[in-house]
């Protein structure tokens, strides 16, 4: 469809850059793939500046690891410097209380208007699930960002017992944008909140129809489980479009969502981290116009991106015959014959950009059933190492599951109707499940539950809190401790109730409480010089990731490298992947239990009598009672334009110094004064919205 008319008024058009799953900093350490991700985000940042954007809008996971490297950590810095920062004027105003958008900065103040920086295309972000707070402080990559200028960091949330969503109110003109952000959370806690109506999203109490809403969204879209995603109709149906992260297949066109009267636009990934067939789709980011309630995306091609090209081959398919004394050269020359016809593929699609790097990725999925034998992958993989990015995986052999006689057709319907998953996404607290749930009888946890200690590894895996374990087994045993001795328990009798006080926890589902408080007591003794490896230089390099879409137990790497990595490593076992969602390294190890030494003996030897303190918290919960409202917004026209983009030939990382001017613009400065005399909007609850909606 045809853009916006600037003549019907562009001061009162928003031009927004939408991208999501920036992931900086994925396979740095590999020879040929370290700066593909810098080289597409400067691609980004170029459009921005050449369509000449209002503000940039990230759907978190800017960067790939929790904590960034310094090369990574710089290479950003320097693209936000050289991009971001100008005498260019703000043509937009914010309108909302900055100290309740900023809350959780140190600097709660938007960039632009702050009297130290000049800034010209201002830019907007979540946090994802790779780049999401942790540790001492509850930081991450993005705080850094806040504090340092160059990117407005919202949406970050404190709360895990309820969510409450205050917009950042943008005008430009007369047009009125309602911006909503939520950071990424586990998915699970965060379908807990939406089912007991504990998330609400604040909404302006005058002209509240007359306000665009935008929600920027990163968590699971697609369903892995019965609660590991979030449905598109848990979010409030005022809204006009959605913009979803953390899902990396590129499906950017707005797609109409009937039952809640909204859009959902997911721009996927920038650059391909898994070699899965979601990744094959062409990489665009959008360009998102609104004007009044009317919008409009514009896809915008990536032409820096590395190709990547994935092909099944079936070999009983094939003229090949397994009884052949010599099949697994003939099986071999085969392949090679594919490759070579991708590679060519490659050269002819190759956009000419002199950054998108002519070594293209490619995955063969070889299925040998049928008595076909396989071949050395290694070995074949460098017959291509100076033409491909990928040699190592290049082939993936794979067989179907053959079905014997014995099946009844009810079970193989029952098989059609299950998800086919990979092996390799098993997470961490359902290992320690299963663990338990195969150990022997002495080896049975009595006093902790199963559910309290896998969370507790997954908060020691995936967030460094070493202590989370240890606080924990204490917090429970003090727990049992007073139970015991405010009922005078005898000593035959400990033992029953000991699992008795163990079930009634259980029912009450007082695991997540207890876990809280653990990981309350492990940061207030964490020392202060703790975390001096900030940026793991000698980090273990990532492995190419599998074809998996969820999270993995790879991420153990993500949050544990290093020294802290092999820690981890002696508790949890990891497999080979990355996938959506996941940091593509290997740990080696298992699970382990909490032993009773004295085998099946009694318990009062584990028990002390002594006065401890008992933390209960009572977690608050608001309800939120979704409205109802009569929408407005309608896409322009029917079609959405291809915007083919130019990019500079220049090298990525040479970037000059130049000194900054001291005056600025008259126009950027009366920007900046008047937005500061409109704070203190008066926001409305859900429960007072119209409960009307037209249909469209």
């Amino acid at each position: 469809m045809p853009p916006i008319e600037e003549d019907q008024g562009d001061q009162n058009v928003f031009k927004i850059l939408v991208a999501t799953d920036i992931h900086l900093g994925y396979c740095e350490k590999d020879a040929v793939r370290g700066n593909d991700s810098l080289v597409t985000f400067e691609e980004i940042l170029e459009n921005a500046k050449k369509y000449e954007v209002d503000f940039v809008l990230l759907g978190g996971d800017l960067f790939h690891e929790n904590k960034p490297s310094r090369k990574i950590l710089h290479g950003c810095l320097a693209l936000f410097r050289r991009y971001c920062m100008g005498e260019k004027p703000v043509q937009f105003e914010l309108l909302s209380d900055q100290s309740v958008d900023f809350k959780h900065c140190q600097f709660p103040v938007v960039n632009y208007e702050d009297p130290n920086l000049n800034v010209s295309i201002p830019v907007f972000s979540i946090h994802g699930n790779h780049d999401d707070p942790t540790g001492q402080g509850n930081l991450c990559s993005l705080d850094l960002m806040h504090t340092a200028g160059v990117v407005n960091y919202f949406g970050k949330t404190t709360s895990l017992e309820a969510i409450q969503l205050s917009p950042l109110l943008l005008q430009k003109g007369n047009t009125k944008l309602s911006l909503y952000g939520l950071g990424s959370v586990r998915d699970e806690r965060l379908h807990r909140m939406f089912v007991h109506k504990n998330v609400t999203m604040l909404r302006p109490r005058e002209d509240k129809d007359d306000w665009f809403n935008l929600f920027v969204i990163h968590q699971n879209r697609s369903k892995h489980s019965a609660t590991n995603y979030i449905p598109e109709q848990f979010l409030d149906d005022f809204l006009d479009l959605v913009i979803w992260g953390h899902e990396h297949e590129c499906r950017i066109d707005p797609e109409w969502n009937s039952i809640q009267n909204f859009y959902v636009s997911q721009p996927g990934s920038s650059i391909a981290t898994s070699l899965s067939e979601s990744e094959t789709v062409p990489k665009h980011i959008g360009l998102l116009q609104i004007r009044g309630k009317d919008f409009k995306m514009s896809k915008i091609p990536l032409q820096t991106v590395r190709q990547f090209y994935m092909k099944d081959v079936v070999l009983s398919d094939t003229s090949l015959n397994p009884a052949d004394h010599d099949i697994v050269k003939k099986v071999e020359a085969y392949c090679q014959e594919v490759v070579e016809s991708l590679l060519d593929k490659a050269e002819l699609e190759h956009t000419g950009n002199k950054k998108q790097d002519k070594k293209p990725l490619i995955r063969l999925r070889v299925d040998y059933s049928g008595g076909f034998e396989s071949f050395s992958t290694y070995r074949f993989g460098q017959k291509f190492v100076d033409r491909v990015a990928n040699p190592k995986d290049l082939i993936q052999f794979q067989r179907k599951r053959t079905i014997s006689k014995k099946e009844s057709k009810e079970d193989l319907e029952e098989l059609k109707g299950i998800k086919v998953e990979n092996l390799d996404t098993s997470r961490v607290e359902d290992m320690v499940k299963d663990y338990f749930a195969k150990a022997d009888q002495k080896l049975q946890l009595q006093v902790l539950t199963e559910r309290g200690m896998g969370d507790a590894v997954q908060e020691f895996v995936d967030k460094e809190e070493r202590e989370a374990i240890k606080e924990l087994v204490t917090f429970q045993l003090e727990k049992t401790q007073t139970y015991l001795k405010n009922r005078n328990t005898m000593e035959e009798l400990i033992d029953e109730e000991v699992c008795r006080f163990r079930e009634e926890r259980k029912k009450k589902k007082e695991e997540e409480e207890e876990v809280r408080e653990a990981l309350k007591r492990a940061q207030q003794k964490r020392p202060e010089t703790q975390g001096e490896d900030r940026f793991p230089d000698d980090a273990d390099q990532d492995d190419m990731d599998s074809d998996g879409d969820k999270t993995k137990i790879s991420d153990i790497s993500s949050h544990g490298r290093g020294r802290q990595g092999q820690e981890v490593a002696k508790t949890t076992r990891g497999s080979r992947g990355g996938g959506r969602g996941s940091r593509g390294s290997r740990g080696r190890g298992k699970v382990t239990g909490v032993e009773n030494n004295q085998g099946s003996s009694s318990l009062l030897d584990t028990f002390i009598y002594k006065q401890s303190r008992a933390g209960q918290n009572s977690g608050s919960s608001s309800t939120n009672t979704a409205g109802k409202k009569s929408k407005q917004n309608l896409i322009l026209d029917e079609e959405v334009d291809i915007i083919s983009s130019d990019t500079s030939d220049e090298d990525p990382f040479n970037i000059p110094s130049s000194s900054r001017k001291q005056q600025r613009g008259a126009a950027n400065s009366s920007m900046r004064n008047t937005s500061s005399k409109k704070r203190g909007v008066v926001f409305d609850s859900d429960e007072e919205m119209p409960a009307t909606k037209r249909k469209r």
